[in-house]
């Protein structure tokens, strides 16, 4: 196991770069992100910016005619939800998003960079979707991409870029001192590539040095050494280092880039404007903070639940909800052992609220799966009269070698989630709503909740978990939490809850 002390030993210390310096320079070049998020837990890391779950034209003009705080925002996110679609799908979704983004941008003057938001630990369609992204950019009028930027670095969740290599930051014990005390823990690093997460049935991947990633999941057509790494020593050299290490990127030059903390984001964020302004298209592919290191947005802290439920949210989404029940849903989908520990401290803790789980087995039975639904809803709306209900999937997870039939499993589950969700919506509206996993939370979002516009008002935890308020549809004004299936420690979902209950 790497100390991350050792790995950082051989870079210069980490330089601070100021929020403001970045918003500045973002403000004048004018450009506006659309961040195509393969799930919606991309929003996790920023606040006080549009997110659309659909992508027509007239939902770009929406967003980028948004003014939130008095001010033009300088990202709208687009769910696609691309990585629980198939690569054909993904595709085509892809293109719908810049053609309509295109076409509102050029009504309204409104300059545009694409950023493709995935996850922090390696899985999703790449290069599928740079690819797509950076041929659709072209066919509606924009410069060709000169370099493909990746930033899949998450610190908030423990996700490291080092020397070009990936990490997920663990604990390791110290050699105990001489005196005969215990040593104190260290952070200590782990690939990415030796964790649960590069065994993933769809997307997993066998390292976690980026360049050979790129290599390995391109098929050979990138090659290792033809990646560009900026690693923390260009990245804290200033903006002209990191723009002259991006000068020879050219027809979507894979650049990968180190990012530690918070200052390596907003330094990178001026190297890349510094870059722009000498005339390079980049596309982006990142993780959740990205975003709002490089438009400069303050690190916010985790909201309370006087902020969630307060006058001002209510202003701006047409006004407080009064026909909400008294319980609250909380919604699990998300198989990865650290959602089945969350799961688990939650119903320990929260002994008023009421435990429903939804049987996978039975949903695999088309002559049960109807029946099984019906009686779920019941059970919930009942409960939801007098506190909180927990709703989640069997844990043991249904599995298959075959890709295409572990995707089917999974939207076949996601589809009952959904149906769940909307019967109780329009039968007893919850106070708030709870989504735990990516493909969970882009379905409860858009299809359960049937949100199509919202705010995202910001984190509930410190840079993690996500609080949309949705303004318009059924859901209008209640309370919406995404919630990633891999962050957070063992306590997290239940500290959210206990946030946002009446009950708790």
């Amino acid at each position: 196991m790497l100390l991350e002390a050792e790995a950082l030993a051989a870079y210069p210390a980490e330089c601070e770069v100021s929020a403001r310096e970045v918003a500045d320079a973002v403000e004048r070049s004018g450009r506006v992100l659309v961040v195509l998020d393969d799930d919606p837990t991309g929003t996790q890391s920023v606040a006080d910016l549009p997110v659309l779950t659909r992508w027509d034209v007239d939902d770009f003009r929406w967003a980028f005619a948004s003014r939130i705080g008095g001010a033009r925002p300088a990202a709208v996110y687009v769910l696609t939800n691309t990585r629980s679609l198939d690569p054909a799908e993904a595709a085509e979704r892809n293109r719908e998003v810049v053609a309509a983004a295109s076409e509102a941008a050029g009504e309204s003057g409104t300059a545009l960079a694409f950023v493709s938001r995935s996850d922090s630990t390696l899985r999703g369609h790449f290069p599928l979707e740079t690819d797509v992204l950076a041929e659709s950019i072209a066919a509606h009028g924009g410069a060709p991409v000169d370099g493909v930027v990746m930033v899949p670095a998450f610190p908030d969740a423990g996700r490291l870029t080092i020397g070009g290599e990936h990490f997920m930051r663990t604990t390791a014990a110290a050699p105990a001192p001489d005196d005969g005390t215990d040593g104190e823990a260290q952070p200590a690093l782990t690939p990415v590539s030796e964790t649960e997460f590069a065994k993933d049935a769809t997307f997993g991947f066998s390292t976690s040095y980026l360049p050979a990633y790129v290599e390995e999941k391109s098929g050979g057509r990138v090659r290792s050494e033809d990646v560009i790494v900026l690693d923390l020593g260009t990245i804290r050299a200033g903006a002209g280092a990191i723009a002259d290490a991006i000068a020879p990127a050219t027809g979507s030059t894979p650049i990968v880039a180190d990012i530690v903390g918070e200052n390596d984001f907003r330094a990178l964020a001026l190297g890349l404007e510094e870059a722009e302004r000498r005339g390079k298209a980049l596309l982006y592919r990142v993780g959740p903070p990205f975003v709002r290191g490089r438009i400069g947005q303050e690190i916010r802290e985790p909201l309370t639940a006087e902020e969630v439920y307060g006058a001002s949210a209510a202003a701006e989404t047409g006004g407080a909800r009064e026909d909400l029940a008294t319980g609250g849903l909380i919604v699990v989908g998300s198989h990865v052992g650290l959602t089945t520990r969350q799961l688990a401290r939650l119903t320990a803790q929260h002994a008023s609220a009421r435990t429903i789980e939804i049987d996978v087995n039975q949903l695999l039975e088309p002559e049960r799966a109807a029946a099984h639904i019906e009686a779920t809803v019941a059970a919930v709306v009942r409960a939801l009269a007098v506190g909180d209900v927990i709703v989640h999937t069997s844990r043991t997870l249904v599995k298959t070698d075959d890709p295409a039939r572990s995707l089917e499993i999974a939207r076949t589950v996601s589809a009952a989630v959904v149906s769940v969700v909307n019967t109780v919506l329009k039968t007893t509206p919850p106070r708030f709503v709870i989504a735990k996993g990516g493909i969970t939370s882009s379905d409860v979002a858009a299809h359960g909740l049937e949100i199509r516009r919202a705010i995202v008002r910001g984190p509930m935890l410190p840079g993690i978990v996500s609080l949309w308020e949705p303004v318009d549809g059924p859901a209008r004004g209640i309370p919406y939490v995404v919630f990633a299936g891999n962050v957070g420690d063992d306590e997290s979902l239940a500290k959210v809850t206990k946030t946002l209950s009446a009950t708790f």
